[in-house]
């Protein structure tokens, strides 16, 4: 069987958002996939230390399984992150970005605090992708503890102080198992 080809690409203010995506490529690495950890970065195009490389649009055409992760803003994706998809539409126009796997995380400093919304937004931009969105739904006990079937959510707290715990980790690992098994139902 081939590798799966995964890449998480992600906006992160705080550093929620970047833990959750090294969490992905951890457990997506552990089920054997090949991995792109990529980060929009916050204020400039310059790669801090110890921070993943800027994507590019190869690291999309690349993959199998993409991943997108951004925190809510206002119940949307943080600009960062929209500004790169946004600027996707020369290999969106040939077709390149089709017939992948798709599936995205985000975090919130409160409860309720538009991380449906936000995976939904982020999903418009998949859908005229072509891509197949791979959301967890309830496949799985740990989203009745989660609660969020639209992708991975944490909350925060208001000053941004509860860390990434079992819940959310559990959660994520459970989203690269669904992503990466029907991307290879897929990709035989």
């Amino acid at each position: 069987m081939p590798t799966t080809k995964v890449t998480i690409v992600y906006y992160s203010q705080t550093g929620t958002v970047a833990t959750m995506a090294a969490r992905l490529a951890q457990s997506a690495e552990a089920a054997g996939a090949e991995v792109r950890l990529r980060s929009v970065g916050r204020d400039s195009d310059e790669v801090a230390a110890g921070e993943p490389a800027r994507p590019t649009p190869d690291d999309i055409v690349w993959a199998d399984v993409v991943l997108l992760g951004s925190p809510t803003r206002y119940g949307n994706i943080a600009g960062r992150l929209k500004v790169f998809l946004d600027g996707l539409g020369a290999q969106w126009a040939t077709g390149q970005l089709a017939d992948k796997v798709y599936a995205g995380f985000t975090s919130s400093q409160t409860l309720h605090g538009g991380q449906e919304t936000t995976l939904l937004a982020l999903y418009n931009t998949v859908i005229h992708f072509g891509g197949i969105l791979v959301t967890p739904g309830y496949t799985d006990g740990s989203k009745f503890v989660d609660g969020n079937p639209y992708g991975v959510s944490h909350v925060t707290g208001a000053a941004n102080d509860i860390p990434v715990g079992d819940v959310t980790n559990t959660a994520l690992d459970h989203l690269v198992t669904r992503t990466i098994s029907i991307s290879r139902r897929l990709n035989p």
